[in-house]
Protein backbone atom coordinates (compact mmCIF):
# COMPACT_ATOMS: atom_id res chain seq x y z
CA UNK A 1 0.00 0.00 0.00
CA UNK A 2 1.34 3.79 -0.67
CA UNK A 3 -1.83 5.62 -1.26
CA UNK A 4 -2.24 7.32 2.61
CA UNK A 5 -5.90 7.38 2.76
CA UNK A 6 -5.78 3.51 2.12
CA UNK A 7 -3.00 3.14 4.76
CA UNK A 8 -5.47 4.98 7.48
CA UNK A 9 -8.41 3.33 6.17
CA UNK A 10 -6.61 -0.23 6.85
CA UNK A 11 -5.53 1.18 10.32
CA UNK A 12 -8.66 2.49 10.83
CA UNK A 13 -11.02 -0.92 9.81
CA UNK A 14 -8.24 -3.30 11.71
CA UNK A 15 -8.36 -5.30 14.80
CA UNK A 16 -6.87 -3.79 17.94
CA UNK A 17 -3.74 -6.12 18.02
CA UNK A 18 -3.02 -5.46 14.61
CA UNK A 19 -2.87 -1.50 15.16
CA UNK A 20 -0.92 -2.22 17.93
CA UNK A 21 1.15 -4.29 15.33
CA UNK A 22 1.11 -1.63 12.98
CA UNK A 23 2.49 0.72 15.31
CA UNK A 24 5.09 -1.27 16.67
CA UNK A 25 6.13 -1.39 12.66
CA UNK A 26 5.92 2.48 12.23
CA UNK A 27 8.45 3.11 14.99
CA UNK A 28 11.52 1.33 13.64
CA UNK A 29 10.80 2.46 9.42
CA UNK A 30 12.93 0.76 6.83
CA UNK A 31 14.22 -1.68 9.27
CA UNK A 32 13.12 -5.49 8.71
CA UNK A 33 12.99 -7.57 11.59
CA UNK A 34 12.10 -11.21 12.36
CA UNK A 35 9.00 -11.74 13.50
CA UNK A 36 10.14 -13.15 17.22
CA UNK A 37 12.05 -9.02 17.00
CA UNK A 38 9.04 -7.42 16.69
CA UNK A 39 6.29 -9.90 19.11
CA UNK A 40 9.50 -9.58 22.29
CA UNK A 41 9.66 -5.46 21.20
CA UNK A 42 5.73 -5.91 21.86
CA UNK A 43 5.84 -8.50 24.71
CA UNK A 44 3.98 -10.67 22.92
CA UNK A 45 4.23 -15.11 23.17
CA UNK A 46 5.45 -16.63 20.01
CA UNK A 47 3.30 -17.01 17.05
CA UNK A 48 0.84 -13.96 17.69
CA UNK A 49 1.78 -12.15 14.15
CA UNK A 50 0.75 -14.94 12.54
CA UNK A 51 -2.43 -15.28 14.12
CA UNK A 52 -2.97 -11.26 13.61
CA UNK A 53 -1.85 -11.61 10.14
CA UNK A 54 -4.31 -14.52 9.55
CA UNK A 55 -7.12 -12.30 11.52
CA UNK A 56 -6.76 -9.12 9.13
CA UNK A 57 -6.68 -11.53 6.03
CA UNK A 58 -10.27 -11.22 5.02
CA UNK A 59 -10.49 -7.60 5.56
CA UNK A 60 -7.12 -7.09 3.40
CA UNK A 61 -8.32 -9.36 0.97
CA UNK A 62 -12.26 -8.13 0.57
CA UNK A 63 -11.55 -4.52 1.09
CA UNK A 64 -7.79 -4.14 -0.04
CA UNK A 65 -7.26 -6.38 -2.77
CA UNK A 66 -5.17 -8.03 -0.88
CA UNK A 67 -2.58 -5.42 -0.18
CA UNK A 68 -0.73 -4.58 2.82
CA UNK A 69 0.66 -1.75 4.86
CA UNK A 70 3.79 -3.21 5.53
CA UNK A 71 6.20 -5.15 3.62
CA UNK A 72 7.55 -9.10 3.64
CA UNK A 73 10.69 -10.82 3.28
CA UNK A 74 10.13 -14.74 3.20
CA UNK A 75 12.92 -16.91 4.73
CA UNK A 76 14.84 -16.83 1.08
CA UNK A 77 15.23 -13.01 0.50
CA UNK A 78 15.43 -12.25 4.10
CA UNK A 79 19.22 -11.57 5.43
CA UNK A 80 18.26 -13.50 8.53
CA UNK A 81 17.10 -16.84 6.86
CA UNK A 82 13.72 -16.20 8.55
CA UNK A 83 10.27 -14.01 7.62
CA UNK A 84 11.25 -10.49 7.74
CA UNK A 85 8.61 -7.93 7.96
CA UNK A 86 8.97 -3.68 7.88
CA UNK A 87 7.01 -0.77 6.81
CA UNK A 88 8.52 1.83 4.41
CA UNK A 89 8.75 6.05 5.60
CA UNK A 90 5.51 6.99 4.15
CA UNK A 91 3.12 3.98 5.54
CA UNK A 92 4.91 4.60 9.12
CA UNK A 93 4.34 7.87 8.70
CA UNK A 94 0.10 7.63 8.21
CA UNK A 95 0.36 5.34 10.81
CA UNK A 96 2.30 7.03 13.42
CA UNK A 97 -0.14 9.78 12.33
CA UNK A 98 -3.26 7.91 12.97
CA UNK A 99 -1.89 6.50 16.26
CA UNK A 100 -1.63 9.86 17.57
CA UNK A 101 -4.81 11.41 16.55
CA UNK A 102 -2.68 14.45 14.97
CA UNK A 103 -4.17 17.38 13.95
CA UNK A 104 -4.59 16.59 10.49
CA UNK A 105 -5.92 13.01 10.76
CA UNK A 106 -9.58 13.42 10.88
CA UNK A 107 -10.94 11.05 13.99
CA UNK A 108 -13.32 8.07 12.89
CA UNK A 109 -15.71 6.46 15.03
CA UNK A 110 -14.21 3.10 15.97
CA UNK A 111 -16.11 0.01 14.16
CA UNK A 112 -18.22 -1.63 15.58
CA UNK A 113 -17.39 -5.60 16.62
CA UNK A 114 -19.75 -8.16 17.59
CA UNK A 115 -19.17 -10.04 20.67
CA UNK A 116 -21.23 -12.89 22.01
Amino acid sequence: MAETDEIARFYDRCSDLMRELLTALAAVPDTPRTFPEIEDALGWQRRRIASVLGGVSHLRNTEFGGRRPYRFHDERQAASGRWEMWMDSTQARVVRQEASGGPDVPRREPRLRWTE
